[in-house]
């Protein structure tokens, strides 16, 4: 049996820049390199589309949307620069994480025009404009807003949707997120008015060709199972859409870390091994 190579097709944020990550740039495609990644794709947060989607971590220290812009621009060129610098040990793809709010649209567009990312990973972190990973407050606050938390999964899944057919991005991320502080995910998940939007989302995904994250981050936080939990995993494998580890690594540490028990996952379900590249796409 051929050992898959470890790859992440969404990864690399660091703390130079991004204020709830830790080490340079370098440094973590220099650990992907020790690690032995044949490729991987870095992909930074995209700037906010307004100060009113600031994180608290960027209010702190002063930073303000142009700031980030600013940044955002110092991201793109450093890691063209370190694609060059490693190319004889590591092929590295250039890409963003998106955010979805009001005005991320317009906003994807314009950084894809102004900087050519070789690839874009579309998350949703979001719902009708309030954050809901960052904390278990904001996640309540989220779900105060639509009526509870099945209201919350319905209405994440279906601007998940809208910001796929929008952007068409080359990886999907994360795509069952919204489930980070719900205890009854498993259950509700599988609710049949919830699981006809993923089904439907994931139908979509097939449609348009595009790559699904299998995040691991979740692993790191205690979880028993990455973002995709099971019954989606399972799903998507009947489609046969691709299927690709994204480590989410917000700092060296977390690089490679859980890579062994994404392949025993995937292969259990079903699902190929023989990693897709997220290239080849047409931006809209």
């Amino acid at each position: 049996m051929i050992v898959p190579t470890p790859v992440s097709v969404h990864g690399g944020h660091s703390g130079q820049f991004c204020g709830h990550a830790s080490d340079t740039l370098e440094a973590i495609v220099r650990t992907y390199i020790r690690k032995g990644y044949p490729w991987v794709g870095i992909t930074e947060h995209m700037p906010p589309a307004s100060d009113r989607f600031l994180y608290p971590e960027e209010r702190a220290v002063g930073l303000d949307a142009r700031a980030l812009k600013e940044r955002f621009a110092d991201y793109i060129g450093t890691c063209r620069l370190l694609q060059k610098r490693y190319a004889d040990a590591i092929r590295i793809f250039v890409g963003f994480e998106t955010e979805t709010t009001s005005g991320s649209i317009a906003l994807v567009r314009e950084l894809i025009a102004t900087h050519s990312p070789d690839y874009v990973v579309g998350s949703v972190h979001h719902v009708d404009d309030i954050p809901f990973d960052s904390s278990r407050t904001d996640y309540e606050t989220a779900a105060a807003q639509c009526g509870g938390t099945d209201g919350l999964y319905a209405r994440y899944f279906d601007q998940q949707y809208e910001m796929i057919q929008a952007l068409r991005p080359e990886v999907v991320g994360h795509l069952d997120i919204i489930r980070i502080f719900d205890p009854d995910y498993r259950s509700r998940l599988v609710k049949p008015a919830i699981w006809e939007k993923i089904m439907r989302n994931l139908e979509l995904i097939k449609k348009l060709d595009l790559i699904l994250d299998f995040n691991l981050r979740p692993l790191t936080k205690g979880a028993d199972e990455p973002y995709l939990s099971t019954p989606i995993l399972k799903a998507a494998g009947r489609l046969g859409i691709a299927v690709v580890p994204g480590d989410d690594s917000h700092g060296v540490k977390t690089i490679g870390v859980h890579m062994q028990t994404a392949i025993r996952i995937l292969r259990l379900a079903g699902v190929s091994t023989n990693w897709r590249k997220p290239v080849g796409k047409r931006f809209p």
